[in-house]
């Protein structure tokens, strides 16, 4: 699992508004999940390492050293693009807010290992939309700097898919508390998801645009779909063997180490940190 420490350039000038192909309510619908990795990132992390004195195997306590340091680096570059956002007129430091204000929340009133089960529901998730986004291509009609941040973070992600799960299970964690947290963690997510989504259809003129919402979900669950295509992947969570090692996610990894090896946009990402 390696630390990639990438700095991308997200210029106002360069990236254009609707990134992914001119298309407004898909390219927001990326743009809304990027709102929650800054604080996201952060959570699980002080998740993890709140259990890391109950590691006793020496190859999981390396694996979540490089989480910890592929995470803070996802969130450092989510903020900047969350900046971008901010510049190009969407509410993304009041979005960041309310996100935030969730999160607080849960740290105050959930007990600890019940952080670690949201966050291991919620890298089943990330891991489940990076893997079915880049195994559909979605990104090439991308703009070559917002396609290479999301298809790295995607890659990595599924790098580390297994690391909160198996500190979770170090930390004496149970089929049925990460269920029941799993059950939680969907609704509050994909009801945060779409909060986002109206906000910024808002800013873009399209909230009652019924073209932009049959665009958006013929995306998500028609054609690719690749949503769809996750639907019984989310459910094997539910299975009392469930591990995240199940979906193997090895050939989409080499595919972009390749494209990470020759890429102009990687070599300039990795010069700039």
């Amino acid at each position: 699992m390696a630390r990639r420490n990438l700095r991308f350039d997200f210029s106002e000038d360069d990236v254009p508004r609707h990134w992914l192909g001119g298309r407004k309510s898909v390219t927001s619908f990326f743009d809304n999940l990027s709102i929650f990795f800054p604080l996201g990132e952060r959570f699980f992390i002080k998740a993890v390492r709140a259990h890391h004195h109950l590691i006793k195997d020496d190859r999981l306590r390396k694996e979540v050293r490089a989480f910890c340091g592929q995470e803070g680096i996802h969130s450092r570059e989510h903020e900047a693009y969350n900046d971008m956002l901010e510049r190009q007129g969407y509410p993304a430091r009041a979005l960041e807010k309310r996100v935030e204000q969730l999160l607080d929340r849960v740290s105050a009133r959930a007990p600890k290992r019940a952080q670690l089960a949201a966050t291991c529901a919620l890298e089943h998730f990330t891991a489940l939309m990076a893997h079915a986004a880049l195994d559909n291509g979605i990104f090439e009609e991308g703009h070559p700097t917002m396609a290479a941040l999301w298809k790295w973070h995607a890659v990595e992600e599924n790098e580390h898919k297994c690391v909160a799960f198996d500190v979770y299970l170090a930390a004496g964690g149970h089929y049925r508390e990460r269920a029941m947290v799993m059950l939680f963690a969907t609704a509050i997510f994909w009801a945060k998801v779409f909060e986002h989504q109206v906000e910024f259809m808002k800013c873009d003129g399209t909230l009652y645009s019924p073209v932009e919402w049959v665009r958006l979900g013929w995306h998500l669950f028609g054609k690719p779909g690749w949503l769809r295509q996750i639907i019984p992947l989310y459910f094997q969570y539910y299975r009392p063997s469930f591990h995240p090692r199940d979906l193997d996610c090895n050939p989409a990894i080499a595919r972009w180490k390749r494209e990470f090896e020759s890429s102009p946009v990687y070599r300039k990402a990795a010069k700039s940190s």
